[in-house]
């Protein structure tokens, strides 16, 4: 069996523009929320989000590339820029043979700026059809992990996983799975979302998934509490690069943490709701521990998918409880109640919290939650408002996306 380890990563989030001060913002449980300054919120029941903090294109690509490129694909390139930077690799200098060296990028929404922008423009217009030349591939899903390719001169395994909330944890199991099978020897793989727009916002409010918690946006997300009534959405990229173990030490790489097993399943239930008894998360946590030749009593911590819906947070914590039996040892955090949801690119986020928190000795808290469901409060370990610490070995990611698509992931520390 080829190991798969991470040997670098990077983080565009809305509580941290880099990697340090993200880890270090999710250390001391920061609210990145607060009112939408994009567009005119008025109108809107969701008035609030976790957007970029102090973003300006214009600091990091050329006149002509900001053109070309939708938000998506910028957050995308910054944060596989950091992970590169933070792995050492510099492909021309390395002697990385790029033919072995792919791409696996996810996103749920894709150019949706752009395609709200460009038919706003042609419906207020005369009818005359005046789209850019840039309008198809600024929009496709898949144009990240293209550029990404392009930019490096990559020419290994290269696609886009698309799974709604679960596509960054399918694309790192993905990569995890290419390089395993001795397709690859090095995958960079993560997601970027930039769904802060009049649609996204307007489409998931009318699907009842959003809070509404307009004045109080910094506490609005609260996994696991009595009081929560919905997500508050983000925004960013997390990016990850996965190398073969032997690859990596013989480049003298340094080493972040293992992936060690995925596993992905199905509701098989409803549109946007998740199963009330978490039947496919059951059997997505199962088959990632089962790869990972572990069982329930080794993992350590949970980042949990909980994005801080009624149903979403009590169907997850259910299968989490069917699985490990209210092990009160076991620790569990939602660090999207810092982050809020980033869709296709929470579980990459989430996934460097994961190894870092393993790597470091501390379980990430969950902020804003005063009052945990009752019948979940004392069956696990639940930091509060601070970080605490602990010596872990293993970790799980969970991810579940619209249309019962489900992915967790298994990190293991790396000694």
């Amino acid at each position: 069996m080829r190991r798969v380890v991470i040997t670098g990563m990077g983080a565009l989030t809305p509580i941290g523009n880099n990697l340090e001060e993200y880890w270090t913002n999710i250390k001391n449980g920061t609210s990145g929320a607060g009112p939408i300054t994009k567009f005119d919120t008025e109108k809107f029941k969701a008035q609030f989000a976790c957007e970029l903090k102090n973003y300006d294109p214009a600091e990091h690509f050329d006149v002509k590339e900001v053109k070309k490129y939708d938000p998506f694909s910028q957050y995308a390139l910054i944060a596989v820029d950091e992970a590169l930077k933070n792995g050492n690799i510099n492909f021309d200098e390395e002697g990385i043979n790029k033919d072995r060296v792919g791409v696996i990028w996810g996103s749920g929404n894709g150019g949706i700026q752009t395609f709200q922008d460009s038919m706003k423009e042609y419906c207020e217009g005369d009818g005359t059809p005046r789209f850019s030349p840039f309008f198809i591939p600024r929009i496709l899903v898949d144009i990240a992990s293209g550029i990404i390719s392009i930019k490096y001169g990559l020419r290994g395994v290269n696609f886009c996983p698309v799974s709604a909330c679960a596509t960054s944890n399918t694309a790192m199991i993905e990569a995890f799975n290419y390089i395993k099978w001795d397709k690859a020897d090095m995958i960079i793989t993560g997601g970027s979302e930039a769904a802060i727009t009049e649609p996204a916002m307007g489409g998931f409010a009318s699907a009842k998934a959003l809070s509404t918690k307009n004045e109080s946006p910094d506490t609005a997300s609260r996994p696991f509490d009595i009081s929560r009534d919905g997500f508050v959405m983000g925004e960013g990229a997390g990016a990850l690069i996965l190398e073969e173990y032997e690859h990596a030490i013989k480049r003298g790489a340094t080493i972040y943490g293992e992936v060690v097993g995925g596993g992905q399943a199905a509701d098989a239930y409803h549109l946007t709701g998740t199963h009330p008894e978490g039947d496919g998360a059951v059997l997505g946590m199962l088959e990632a521990m089962r790869e990972a030749g572990i069982t329930a009593a080794d993992i350590d911590y949970i980042n949990m998918h909980a994005t801080s819906t009624p149903q979403g947070d009590q169907s997850e914590m259910i299968a989490v409880d069917r699985v490990f039996k209210q092990r009160k040892s076991l620790s569990i955090s939602a660090t999207k109640s810092m982050t809020g949801h980033l869709l296709g690119a929470a579980g990459a986020i989430e996934g460097i919290v994961s190894v870092l928190a393993l790597r470091d000795g501390i379980v990430p808290p969950t902020i804003n939650t005063t009052e945990i469901e009752p019948s979940f409060k004392d069956n696990y370990h639940f930091p509060l408002s601070k970080a605490v610490p602990k010596d872990m070995k293993y970790a799980m990611s969970n991810t579940f996306g619209f249309g019962g698509h489900i992915a967790s992931i298994v990190f293991k520390r790396f000694d």
